[in-house]
């Protein structure tokens, strides 16, 4: 029996996860895949119309529905990236992505949708933008990948560093795990030293190092488990705790500066300064924070300036590629001009393939001329304003929250216990693609019009009503199927 607001009941739920479909075809490409055939991104009539058009869960055809099934035939999860999985989202959200343009994305269905967090917050300045497009499709002809390295490489360092000034040198990568592990190979050579203290955020990479903190620990050995030690968010004393129970152990901190939570005022400045005085290396992820707080990322916003910075996602504008960056005699370490031991650093084949360094080119200039951070900011805060205003006028607002920095907006969902609820968030979320928005976050691009707020925020009203019901009579009245669960678990 669920209780109403006024009549609190207590009930179980499952516990709040982190948010870190895959399949892209071309508009005039065909795919056919264990009988099932698509053209122009949509289910292709093959004689069974009826069967074919009509729509299971209200937006997914039948046929959708059948390549979905087949994706978990081929692949583990059903998709190459685990935030993107079907266990992510709701029942009645898209199986499939066919195309974008700026914040809108097509499913093989032809449904369109708003889109937020496009790309897992990759895709900053919209969907085929037409300034990135266009280099890369001018480099597409010239060859991707040679016996030595591009002269595209030194381009996209130097515009690399022209925007973030504090670091010193870069090298890039395909994906920020790869960025930040070696980050922390670096600062181990740098130092000597083993363990790695990492705060209590919600990702650094893919690798033993961290995802031997997680509860998905599972054929990550013990003795790589023990090398890692965390300490909290706003909390100095809980670092300098660390360093004093393992005095000369630790190589380097790794955090964020900031997720949805802003940092305490000094905070990162003690961090820098326990890293100074214990000598550690201040490790600066800032996959997420780069090129969005500000072109030169969050540490110039805060002024704090780390030893090794890591970037990623919204670098090249959806395109693959990470970066390493940091202060010249600690990256040296991995090249050919100092005359100690070597660190093998970082070395992927297609580390530097041209397209992505084109793309990671186009983007930077894209934010150095055009007004991208800002009109980021500005769209924030007009659709926090908007989907504040329209929780207030349902009565949710303690349950039905936006969070975080305007240019990197994100929702929590709550139940009568003021706990976050993966029961309420799938019923949000399905509400608001029930209305043509598909928002795991409210993470906003520079592609982004006035409109698409406004439309996103009607959208959210409409949602807002069913969740204030929801909170009357419970959720599962309400849910088209189960509900979601966080990436991080031991168990299916």
């Amino acid at each position: 029996m669920w209780g109403s607001r006024a009549t609190l009941i207590w009930c179980a739920d499952l516990r709040s996860g982190w948010m870190m479909a895959g399949l892209t075809v071309g508009r005039n490409e065909l795919l056919s895949l264990g009988g099932t055939s698509f053209q122009n991104g949509r289910p292709k009539d093959e004689g069974h119309g009826e069967e074919k058009t009509a729509l299971e869960s209200g937006r997914v055809s039948v046929t959708s529905r059948k390549l979905q099934r087949r994706a978990h035939d081929l692949i583990p999860g059903g998709s190459h990236t685990y935030a993107k999985g079907d266990d992510q989202y709701p029942e009645s959200a898209p199986p499939f992505i066919a195309r974008g343009s700026g914040c809108h994305a097509w499913d093989l269905d032809d449904n369109e949708y708003i889109e937020y967090g496009m790309g897992l917050r990759a895709v900053a300045l919209g969907h085929a933008f037409p300034r990135v497009i266009d280099a890369v499709r001018d480099e597409l002809v010239l060859g991707s990948n040679f016996t030595r390295p591009s002269h595209r490489e030194v381009e996209a360092a130097e515009e690399f560093l022209r925007c973030v000034p504090s670091a010193e040198m870069v090298k890039f990568a395909k994906n920020g795990s790869d960025a930040t592990t070696a980050a922390v190979k670096l600062a181990r050579a740098y130092t000597g030293r083993d363990l790695v203290a990492v705060c209590d955020q919600a990702f650094f990479s893919t690798d033993d190092w961290f995802i031997g903190t997680t509860p998905m620990s599972r054929g990550i050995p013990r003795a790589v488990k023990d090398l890692t030690v965390k300490f909290r968010f706003n909390d100095a004393q809980s670092l300098e705790r660390l360093f004093i129970e393992n005095p000369g152990q630790i190589a380097c901190i790794v955090l964020e500066a900031e997720t949805s939570v802003a940092p305490n005022s000094g905070f990162l400045a003690e961090v820098r300064a326990l890293c100074d005085r214990f000598g550690a290396l201040m490790v600066l992820d800032e996959m997420i924070t780069g090129f969005r707080w500000d072109v030169g990322g969050a540490q110039r916003v805060y002024d704090v300036v780390p030893d090794i910075s890591t970037f990623g996602k919204a670098l090249a504008n959806g395109f693959p590629l990470a970066a390493i960056a940091g202060r010249r005699h600690i990256m040296e370490l991995g090249g050919l001009r100092q005359s100690g031991e070597r660190v093998f650093l970082l070395s992927t084949t297609h580390g530097a393939e041209t397209y992505s360094l084109v793309a990671a080119i186009a983007t930077m200039r894209v934010y150095q001329d055009e007004p991208v951070i800002e009109t980021m900011y500005a769209r924030g805060d007009r659709l926090r304003s908007g989907v504040q205003a329209a929780a207030a006028r349902h009565g949710v607002q303690d349950y039905l929250q936006v969070l975080g920095r305007s240019c990197n907006l994100v929702f929590a969902t709550k139940g009568l216990d003021g706990v976050p609820s993966q029961s309420y968030r799938t019923l949000f979320m399905q509400e608001m693609i029930a209305r043509g928005v598909l928002a795991p976050s409210f993470v906003v691009s520079y592609s982004h019009s006035e409109d698409d707020i406004d439309r996103t925020i009607e959208a959210f009203d409409g949602a807002a009503a069913i969740y204030a019901r929801a909170l009357d009579n419970g959720p599962l009245q309400f849910l088209k199927g189960r509900a979601v669960k966080p990436v991080f678990r031991a168990f299916n």
